[in-house]
């Protein structure tokens, strides 16, 4: 939509403090601000969309969140080794992760995480009313973040992150009161984004973009929006501006870091070359030396961290023979080659896939859950293969004067 057709009166007015109502160019758009996890949000959403009867209703899922709610039985066909093979398991955890955050609060809550969403297409259904999944797909949404957030900050993540798995504060009454008034999920990126403003852009203010851009190309006269609360600021300024959203620049995932990409490739090139000098000054046996040094520094490591995950012993064997060449190439490392083993040869049970989540906060499951073990099976030889990397480099590179 050009700014020339969307120019035209923008109102916003609201009965109930959670539904806005804009009026743009002769369409009413009704925006409904929920928390994730509240009973009163799951209501309104429902009251809301019946009085409204629009003709189309939007919501802030995209498809492979809307096949978790209505499917739960979906880890049954998860298809853990392609996961691996795709180098995708980093954002497999992460998902978790922030999924296990949102059931925990709504265990307390005794309302599922984004109930008042699967709600919307509910009604819809029942009224014969059309509805858009209107949201990002997670997945891009997790690695433009990633990819977006600096080295250190992302270890603090990561750790931030751990940290709350495990932590097992209960929450008061006032708290609890509180949250239902809130959306929590949104809260709480917005309190990583202050920390890390790339991360906020990310998860917040591209997403807001990115649903007021879906809403607006939606069909029908009347629309009503299902988002969370957090977003509905953002998203009402981005259709004030009555400009032109162009989301395809939102959906392309950035390059990795390149300081990153050229120490990968540099690597094996500067190993390769030293080994060759030794042998040039200091003779064969001597280049040999370092280069069996090399194998044992990346592969004991690498195969230690499989043991501290209590892996298959065939996953230590192949984790302390990979992490030497692997640590020579940039296109796979050794925690994907133990992982996708450990999978091969242990793969989790399905009770297992529906239980990660929950058992991701009790640290003794994470060598129980055969999923987890996965998980520690990519991330401890990954550590033990990159402390092994710098070693055996640092070494070699001693050893040519």
């Amino acid at each position: 939509m050009s700014e020339e057709e969307n120019k035209g009166e923008v109102e916003a007015s609201g009965d109930d403090k959670d539904v806005v109502r804009l009026q743009v160019d002769g369409r009413e758009l009704v925006l409904v601000g929920t928390a994730h996890i509240s009973q009163k949000s799951t209501e309104l959403v429902r009251r809301t969309i019946q009085e409204e009867k629009p003709d189309v209703v939007c919501v802030e899922l995209d498809e492979r969140r809307y096949a978790s709610l209505t499917n739960p039985d979906q880890w049954e066909k998860l298809d853990l080794k392609e996961i691996i093979r795709k180098r995708q398991i980093g954002t497999l955890i992460a998902q978790l992760s922030l999924a296990a955050y949102q059931r925990r609060l709504g265990s307390q809550l005794g309302v599922k995480p984004g109930t008042e969403l699967l709600e919307a297409t509910k009604v819809a259904d029942e009224m014969g009313v059309p509805f858009d999944l209107c949201d990002r797909d997670v997945g891009i949404t997790l690695k433009r973040a990633w990819r977006k957030t600096p080295f250190f900050k992302q270890m603090w993540l990561i750790a931030s992150m751990m940290a709350g798995l495990f932590d097992r504060t209960e929450i008061s009454e006032e708290q609890l009161e509180e949250i239902k008034e809130k959306d929590v999920m949104n809260e709480m990126l917005r309190e990583v984004g202050e920390a890390m403003p790339t991360m906020k852009k990310v998860l917040i203010d591209e997403r807001d973009s990115f649903l007021a851009a879906k809403i607006l190309a939606s069909k029908g006269q009347k629309v009503v929006a299902v988002v969370g609360a957090g977003h509905v600021q953002g998203m009402v300024e981005h259709i004030n501006a009555g400009k032109e959203i162009d989301v395809q620049p939102l959906e392309v995932i950035p390059p990795g870091s390149h300081t990153w990409k050229w120490i990968g490739a540099l690597i094996p090139v500067v190993i390769a070359l030293s080994l060759v000098w030794i042998g040039m000054t200091k003779g064969f046996d001597e280049a040999q030396d370092n280069l069996i040094f090399w194998c044992l520094v990346n592969g004991i490591p690498c195969a230690f961290g499989a043991l501290l995950a209590l892996a298959h012993p065939l996953t230590m064997l192949v984790g302390f023979l990979a992490a030497p060449l692997t640590s020579l190439t940039p296109v796979i490392g050794a925690g994907y080659v133990t992982a996708l083993v450990q999978a091969w040869l242990r793969p989790p049970r399905v009770e297992e896939l529906q239980s990660a989540g929950d058992d991701m906060g009790k640290l003794p499951m994470w060598w129980k859950n055969r999923l987890l073990k996965i998980f520690l099976c990519f991330i401890l030889p990954t550590l033990g293969s990159a402390i092994g990397t710098w070693v055996g480099l640092g070494n070699i590179l001693k050893n040519l004067n």
